[in-house]
């Protein structure tokens, strides 16, 4: 059973209208990240371009370039924000395979099975550098402490999951700062760092923050609800990959404190001891549906995309602010 399936009719969104608008702009920032992931050191390049050829929406820059555009940017400097902001998401994926042991990435191996663990914290390492040589480029301090105080705050994030990963008394409140510090953080310095890049005012750059912030809330509810309600060939990593790591996200919490002693000597065994079988994903999968906590937790994410829509409402109606809200449905209606 899909998430379509196990759920109640959601508005459709869609990022085909944004990947239009942007697809001069993105031109310019993919030949920048052609460019600038290249060196010397072979294995540098061959592991990077692995990882950002094998595809992705490339939502993060494309929010830079939308941002920039709906801020009324009349130049095309935002283009080496947009490939930093790259960089730096690309960077933090390496690392993360590496911590979660993943198999799968954008429906590739990844990097860390093909060219060991190290090189692919390295290569990230490399990322990170890349992308601040590009912050620098731009002359604007603003634009580098936005992109710089994301980095922290991600790095604290992956760390504070780490340590609670397998809590099975986690709060909504903790499980949120988690996801707001390592994913929602990165959305919201990417738009607002293209708001920067025009020259708006305090306002409008805090309004394109908020829209950032609370899409990227809703995007990573939504990845976790399809962890358990989307299927493998359509993620482009492994169905289940969450509950096998033992990742305590909203779905399972919420599904273990609707959970009666039956269940809960389930999830202490599958999660807090990680002592699986095999059929064990199945009979999480449907517990979580069953109980309501995947649509609970895509219930959230609509709630948090609400609320980045509301954020543009400071904006002209136009292309660009049109293309954010269906971005915003899109967060928590997509497949993959």
């Amino acid at each position: 059973m899909d998430a379509a399936a196990a759920t109640l009719p959601r508005k459709s969104g869609s990022v085909d209208r944004l990947v239009r608008l942007a697809e001069a702009d993105m031109a310019g920032v993919n030949r920048l990240i052609t460019d600038r992931m290249q060196s010397d050191v072979a294995i540098i390049p061959a592991l990077a371009e692995h990882l950002i050829a094998a595809g992705g929406k490339r939502l993060r820059p494309l929010m830079t370039v939308a941002a920039a555009r709906l801020a009324g940017a009349d130049n095309d400097h935002f283009q080496k924000l947009a490939a930093a902001v790259e960089f730096i998401h690309t960077a933090t994926l390496l690392h993360d395979d590496v911590v979660d042991g993943s198999q799968l990435r954008r429906g590739k191996v990844a990097a860390h099975l093909i060219w060991g663990g190290a090189q692919s914290v390295l290569v990230g390492d490399f990322l990170f550098a890349r992308a601040f040589e590009l912050m620098v480029e731009t002359n604007s301090m603003k634009a580098l402490e936005i992109l710089a105080r994301a980095s922290r705050v991600i790095a604290e994030g992956e760390v504070l999951q780490l340590m609670r990963s397998h809590d099975l008394n986690l709060s909504q409140a903790v499980y949120l700062e988690i996801i707001q510090a390592k994913t929602a953080e990165l959305f919201a310095a990417a738009s607002e760092a293209g708001a920067v890049s025009a020259g708006v005012d305090a306002a409008k750059s805090q309004a394109l923050r908020d829209y950032g912030l609370n899409l990227g809330l809703a995007f990573q509810l939504a990845d976790d609800a399809l962890d358990y309600g989307g299927a493998t060939e359509t993620l482009g990593k492994n169905a289940g990959d969450d509950f096998r790591e033992g990742k305590a996200t909203l779905p399972l919490l919420l599904a273990i404190a609707r959970s009666g002693p039956r269940e809960a000597e389930f999830w202490e065994r599958a999660i807090g001891r990680r002592e699986q079988t095999e059929a064990d994903f199945r009979r999480a999968r449907e517990l979580i549906i069953g109980s309501g906590a995947l649509d609970a937790t895509l219930d959230l994410a609509a709630d948090y995309a609400d609320k980045a829509k509301a954020s543009l409402a400071m904006f002209p109606a136009n292309d660009w602010r049109e293309a954010l809200e269906e971005l915003a449905d899109f967060a928590v209606s997509r497949r993959a």
